[in-house]
Order: C-alpha cells, then structure tokens, then sequence
C-alpha cells in the first residue's frame, strides 16, 4: 500500500493573508501524503461566505479528512460547523486561533467573522496556543478550546506561531498531526 492510502485527506486551511512557503502549513502542504490547500480567491480581504462555501466544498471532497487550521482559518471551521449538522471531519488542529471579537491588528478586516462559534466541534480535536500571541490571549484561546471540546496546548512564548515567530518546518506540531492522523486512522 501507499502511503497516501494509509493517511488519510490533510486539509490545510491558512488564516488571513495565506501562508507563505516558508510558513509550517506550506511545508507541511509539501511534506504530508494526501494533503491539500483549500485555496481561497482572496486571502486578504476575506468574506465570510465566500470562505465558508470554499470550506464546505474541500470538506465534502475529501470525507474524512485532518483539518490543519491556522489562525482566521481555526475560526472559520468554528464556523462551518456551527453551520452544518454533519461534517465529514476526522480530527483539527487548531493553531492560534485569531479572536475575532478582540481589538488588535487587522480588526477590521477580520470582524466579520465574529461572534466566534462556541458550539462543541463534533471530532477530536486540539487547540494549540502561544502565551504572547498578538492575535489571541491565553485565556481566550483556552475558552475557545473548552467551548470546541479541544484538547488545549499551551506551547509557551512563541507569538503567533508563524513564520514572522521563528516558526518553519515546526517539528512538535507535526508530532501533534501525526498523533491526530494516527486517532483518525483507528476511528
């Protein structure tokens, strides 16, 4: 067997402004068996229902899938959740979810996709978060992992765990995929 057959569909699903090649999402886009970008028309003035129906569309293209959000991205698969009854997800990680609701950068660029979702995520899932991420206090972050029934990592001072953090290839958080793969693969 291959080893795209053994692993299941990755949907990388970046936040504001995509992720660039050297971001750990690009790497890992590159790294992973199986994984797949869902591309949006326009990463830095996202609408909402665009960014849903692009979501929505991946999801269903690849029943089963690990979902591997980053920032605005964790939050609008809060909210496509929110929206569908089922969802054809195996497992998330979500890494520094951006609150939406918060003034700080970019807010106005992101407030349309607040009141963040608070509805308990129907899959495993983990919330990883940065003690000083300009996007997303800790205890946000863990209300937002309490809320989604997430497991919450605390991954210390690293900012917004980005490129502009010092954050490349980032091999602890291919650990935790590959850990999230391995439970999707024993459902």
């Amino acid at each position: 067997m291959t080893s795209a057959v053994l692993h299941p569909p990755v949907l990388i699903v970046p936040g504001l402004g995509g992720s660039g090649p050297d971001h750990w999402q690009s790497i890992w886009q590159r790294e992973v068996p199986n994984a797949e970008r869902v591309e949006q028309a326009d990463w830095d003035r996202p609408v909402p229902s665009d960014w849903l129906r692009v979501l929505a569309h991946a999801t269903a293209e690849r029943p089963g899938a690990v979902v591997v959000a980053h920032s605005l991205g964790c939050i609008l698969l809060a909210h496509l959740v929110e929206r569908q009854l089922r969802t054809p997800i195996a497992a998330a990680l979500l890494v520094a979810p951006a609150d939406v609701e918060a003034d700080g950068p970019e807010r106005e660029t992101v407030k349309p996709f607040a009141p963040v979702p608070l509805g308990l995520l129907p899959f495993p899932s983990l919330v990883v978060a940065s003690g000083n991420d300009p996007f997303v206090t800790p205890r946000r972050a863990a209300l937002f992992a309490r809320a989604w029934g997430s497991t919450f990592v605390d991954v210390g001072a690293c900012g917004h765990i980005n490129v502009a953090a010092g954050f490349g290839p980032w091999p602890d958080g291919r650990g935790m995929l590959d850990r999230l793969i391995a439970q999707a693969r024993e459902a």
